[in-house]
């Protein structure tokens, strides 16, 4: 069967812009809901966590590295 291709629609800016603002005045101000600092309250300790655990396996392997560098020598 043979390829069949779509023409492109242009858009009429006008249209969009009239649903828009259709749109924005149906909204209840009291459904807007504003987002503050006391709403987000994220919980970072498993990462507090990770990031103690992978600091201290560098510094020993760190510490290693240098105490193997002098015994080889």
């Amino acid at each position: 069967m043979s390829k069949k291709s779509r023409k492109k629609r242009i858009r009429d800016g006008s249209t969009s812009m009239q649903s828009a603002s259709s749109s924005q005045s149906s909204v209840n101000p009291r459904q807007k809901w504003i987002r503050t600092k006391d709403d987000f309250q994220p919980d970072y300790t498993y990462v507090i966590e990770d990031l103690k655990r992978i600091g201290i396996l560098a510094g020993s392997f760190v510490t290693l590295l240098i105490v193997l560098s002098l015994f080889l020598r």
